[in-house]
Formats: C-alpha cells, structure tokens, sequence
C-alpha cells in the first residue's frame, strides 16, 4: 500500500527544454511521491508515460561530464574483456564504448542516442526495456555474461516487469549490475531535486532486494559511489548465490536512517518544505542587492527546485550549459533562457546557483578564475548557502 509523503506541485518533463513557440503545448504532471509499506520502496504516485520523456529529442549526454567518462572508464576496467555485457539505456555510449562491439549490445529507447551507438559498431536495440525484448536478445545473441545499467532502472515504472526480464537474458552465473542514486544519498543530503519525472522510485537496498528477490534475483553486493550525488552499484545475482557482507552493512544503515519507516518521509517533506522558503530568501536578497544571479548547469535536477520553488527569470537572469543541445531554449515550466558559458558566464555573473551540484569539484577546479575574483555558488544541498 503506497502512502503518500510529499507534492512537489506541477512540474513538467524535467529534460524537455522548449523554443518558445513550443511554450504553448509544454506537458505538466503532479509529482507527488509516496512510500510502499510492502516493499519499503519510494516510488511516485503517477508515473509519466516514457515516450514522453525518452525520444529522439534527449538532451542528456554522459560523456558531457568528464567525471562520468572517468567514472565508466575506471569501473569497465574490472570488467573481463571476455564477458559479453549487454546494457540497458546506453545512451551515447559513454560505458560501451570502453568495450568492443564484438562483445557488448546497446538497448537505448531514445532514438538520437540509439543511432550513435548503432553508427559506433554496436548492435543497437532501439527499444524500452521489458520481457519480449529480452526473449527476442536471447534468441538472437544467445545468454549474457553481465547486464549493465546506470541511472536507468530508477526510470522504470514497472520494476517486476525490469527483473523478471532480467532474469530471463542472464546466463545462469551471471551477474547483474546497476547504478542508480541512493536513498541514503538523498535523505542525508536533502536532495529532493533527485525527484523528477524520469526517476519514479529512488532506491534503499532494503526495498531492491525485496523486488529482486520475487523476481528471482537478490543483491549480492553493493558499493556506495559518489557520482550524481550519492548511488549505489548494486550486484545481484540468482536467488542462492553467495551474499557480501556489504548487503548486510547497507541494509542495517537503512534502518539506522529509518529508511523502512513511513515516518523518516514525513520528516523529510518538512525539511524540502523549508529548503524552499530558505532558497527564495536568498534569490530575493541578491536580487534586491542588484545582484547578478544565473545558474550554472540546466539540468533535470533544476528543473525540480525551480518549479517547486517558482523561481523564474525574475530571480535568475539565465542558465548556461555546455550542451549544444540546450543552447537557444527555455528551461522547462519556467521557461528561463539557457545560453552557452562562453556567452553568459563572465565577469558581470556575481551568483550561480548550482544546479549541477552533484558536480561540485568538477566546476569548481574548471571554474577556478571565477573563484578567485570573488565569484560565489549558491546551494541547497544539504542546506541552502552561499559557498
């Protein structure tokens, strides 16, 4: 039974920047989020259709971020290059391209990223991921040694219908491994922007294993990671095989943190509650001090805290970003204008909020000449400041 905790209002697809002539038509849904006392699972209450959010319009591009290149890169390696790995929501490729394409196969369902991959040599499946797809790989590529997926099985509605899948490509000592942002991550850090539309459930290990397990998988390891601000890489395997004494480690924390407990959310709803009055209060006295304030990074993150919080064009001039893809558009629901950093972030900029936060030392170090002439960020994570 789903108990729900938290409304974070209307809010639009948080990666569809728009034109302005597309204003018009743009799509709101309510995000509330709720917590599943069966499972322990928290998940939304009403789930946008996946077309709407994964087409061949997709901004997101990991291999924009050196940290994620460095990430894939650093993790493929303990990967043995005789493993055949399949990966579901591969996106530009930015983890298959560090395998050969005589070993590895792409399920991506947004058709731009579909193509790359396709063009890169891989056998690409442009396709959701679900059971029929899964019967129609093996029969074609026969068993696989590893499926792969990062910050994907989050994005999936129907988590039974994922595994079960799962279940039916993997060889019989195969493993499966995912990387999805943490539950823990997100308490801790009041990372309530982690909750938009292509994240219908943000995961405890507690709730994973109790999914997996009526699936015929269960977790075998997990190891706590720091990308995205705060994931975990959960292994899981057949029902019987060995379990790592991480699993137990992790889940015991959990309920340190309650994380099995309706009522841990309630307090959490309390906190997003007062980010949003403490991150208006801040926008709204540097915007009466006649200061200069942008965002720095249009990402799905912001589009949760602008549109819960209202901030709009009045509190933040523009938001730069170095993906083509977004320059020259409005950011979803507030529709704040989105232009390169070569054109937006200079000396004029006293203020960027961080809507990349999960990127803090990267932009920092990159940024370092702002720094240093006195330029500041602005955070809300875990509490709102100016750093």
């Amino acid at each position: 039974m789903k108990k729900t905790f938290l409304n974070l209002g209307k809010q639009p697809i948080a990666n569809g920047f728009l034109y302005k002539e597309q204003i018009k038509d743009e799509y709101y849904f309510r995000l509330k989020m709720a917590f599943d006392k069966e499972t322990a699972l928290v998940t939304q209450v009403n789930y946008v259709d996946g077309d709407l959010m994964f087409n061949d319009d997709y901004a997101y591009r990991g291999s924009m971020s050196k940290t994620m290149v460095k990430h894939f890169k650093t993790f493929s390696k303990t990967i043995s290059s005789n493993k055949n790995i399949l990966e579901i929501g591969s996106n530009d490729g930015v983890f298959l391209k560090n395998f050969s394409p005589k070993k590895a196969i792409a399920v991506e369902p947004c058709g731009n990223f579909a193509k790359e991959t396709q063009d890169m040599g891989y056998t690409t499946y442009h396709s959701f991921w679900d059971v029929p797809l899964a019967k129609k790989i093996v029969k074609e590529n026969g068993k696989q040694d590893i499926v792969f997926a990062a910050n994907c099985i989050c994005h999936i509605p129907d988590l039974d219908s994922v595994f079960k899948a799962v279940e039916h490509v993997l060889n019989e000592d195969g493993t499966f491994i995912f990387e999805d942002p943490s539950l823990a991550g997100m308490i801790n850090n009041n990372s309530y922007d982690q909750i938009y539309d292509e994240h219908p459930h943000i995961f405890s290990v507690i709730a994973l294993d109790n999914i997996l397990k009526r699936n015929g998988l269960q977790v075998v390891k997990v190891e706590n990671l720091k990308v995205h601000g705060g994931s975990n890489r959960i292994y899981a395997k057949r029902i019987g095989s060995k379990v790592h004494d991480s699993v137990y480690q992790n889940k015991e924390y959990e309920k340190v943190l309650g994380l099995n407990k309706f009522k841990t959310f309630k307090r959490f709803a309390k906190k997003v509650k007062q980010s949003k009055k403490d991150l208006r209060r801040i926008l709204k006295k540097c915007k009466k001090l006649n200061k200069k304030v942008i965002s720095y990074g249009a990402t799905s993150k912001s589009t949760t805290i602008f549109n819960y919080c209202n901030i709009g064009p009045d509190l933040i001039d523009y938001i730069t970003d170095t993906t083509p893809e977004k320059q020259g558009k409005l950011s979803p629901g507030m529709h704040i204008p989105i232009i390169s950093p070569e054109e937006g972030f200079n000396d004029t900029v006293d203020f960027a909020y961080l809507g990349a936060w999960n990127f803090v030392d990267e932009i920092i170090k990159k940024e370092e000449e702002y720094v240093n002439r006195g330029g500041k960020f602005i955070t809300h994570v875990p509490l709102v400041k100016i750093t």
